[in-house]
């Protein structure tokens, strides 16, 4: 029977044709559809990353929930002792500390709320390949009263690199000190909220601003992003017993966890649709090719052939249909989306950010193997009703049109 199905098949060469067009089509729809979205996905969470969340980050227990109203509560007193516990960690390929403060930032004629870090300099230039200085130059750790400051920030004070900034803060005993910094450059992430409010100096320069020698934050770079969940659960092992929390990126980048919710329904949305429209058009072709075929069903059935084995034979006609197109529809969809991978498609930037994208294609294991599930699944479920209707001709009347 299957040698059978396999010559029917391509009897009517220009029915066969359009059938395995319409697959084809479908799949490469979704290969090329699912690859684009999971571009998106990971340039979306490489950008974060390597803006400014790093891969991990260690806190003092109960930081997360006293970080608005006294941040310098839960502070991390022995900071070396949490990075020499997390360096030793396979996969661990730098680990840095911060100090976080809030506070207003003045330029002699106007005061902006700010949002500040205090960071090592030379660790975090390793962690933010996505931030673009784009006036200025980088902080380095010989900037000890220098800063660089967000693109919001410099725009709303009108700022430069060469002019000074008085920052303003609250120590933890509720003095209020003050330090000016000379800005060294003007930086750029994935993030344009946080552009707008936030200044960063060296890490000594905020200890000073703030009095004290702790720090709120152990931020962890990996060298691969897909053992964050092992790195995070080895550092929790290590350093839960001493009352510190651990937090893998994803659980502090909020937007990105919505933006792949959305984009998870929308494509599995397309791949419903692209389904539909793949059964309705192969059924159109199926029910034409079985309506030519009464005379021939009609005398398969008078020669002896069984109403369950002409279903079968109907069935099995489009599986290899189904198989076929699939497998074309996979080869010619990897073909187009390296094609589409080389040349790039520039985007503009996503909601939130002021950062635009070079997009490609990414040929994803599970989507390929579900693109060419769908395209077989969709020429099986289409042949469905057309072989039952065959299978229950009348013997009398198929063979009528013979005649």
């Amino acid at each position: 029977m299957l040698k059978l199905a396999f010559r029917n098949i391509f009897r009517n060469r220009l029915r066969t044709s359009l059938t395995l067009a319409a697959i084809i089509t479908g799949v490469i729809a979704i290969i090329i559809s699912g690859g684009f979205v999971e571009d998106v996905f990971v340039q979306l969470r490489e950008s974060t990353i390597h803006s400014r969340i790093g891969h991990i980050q260690i806190f003092r227990n109960g930081f997360a929930d006293s970080a608005q109203g006294d941040p310098l509560k839960h502070v991390i007193t022995q900071p070396k002792i949490v990075q020499d516990a997390v360096q030793s960690i396979p996969h661990v390929k730098a680990v840095m500390s911060r100090v976080s403060f809030s506070g207003l930032a003045n330029n002699g004629r106007a005061d902006l709320p700010i949002i500040g870090e205090g960071v090592e300099p030379g660790k975090e230039a390793r962690l933010g390949t996505s931030t673009t200085i784009v006036a200025g130059r980088s902080l380095q750790e010989k900037d000890t009263f220098g800063m660089v400051i967000g693109e919001g920030v410099a725009a709303a004070l009108k700022l430069k690199p060469g002019s000074f900034v008085t920052l303003m803060v609250n120590t933890r005993e509720g003095a209020l000190n003050t330090l000016e910094y000379e800005v060294v450059g003007v930086f750029r992430t994935f993030s344009k909220d946080y552009d707008d409010r936030a200044v960063r100096i060296s890490l000594p320069a905020a200890q000073e601003l703030l009095f004290t020698q702790s720090i709120h934050s152990v931020v962890v770079l990996l060298d691969d992003t897909s053992k964050t969940d092992l790195v995070a659960a080895a550092v929790r092992a290590k350093l839960a017993p001493l009352g510190y929390t651990v937090k893998p990126w994803y659980e502090l980048a909020d937007f990105y966890q919505k933006t792949e919710a959305l984009y998870r329904r929308q494509f599995g949305a397309l791949q419903s649709i692209i389904l539909v429209m793949l059964v309705l058009s192969v059924a159109s072709t199926i029910n034409m090719v079985v309506y030519e075929r009464t005379g021939e069903f009609g005398t398969l059935l008078a020669v002896g052939l069984r109403r369950s084995q002409l279903f079968k034979l109907v069935l099995l006609e489009n599986a290899l249909l189904g198989l076929i197109g699939s497998f074309l529809g996979v080869v010619i969809g990897i073909g187009l989306a390296v094609t589409i991978s080389g040349f790039g498609l520039p985007m503009p930037p996503p909601p939130g950010s002021n950062i635009g994208y070079i997009a490609t294609i990414r040929l994803v294991p599970w989507v390929v193997a579900t693109a060419m599930l769908i395209g077989a699944l969709a020429a099986i479920v289409a042949a469905v009703l057309p072989a039952r209707r065959a299978s229950r001709l009348l013997v009398v009347d198929a063979l009528r049109h013979n005649i």
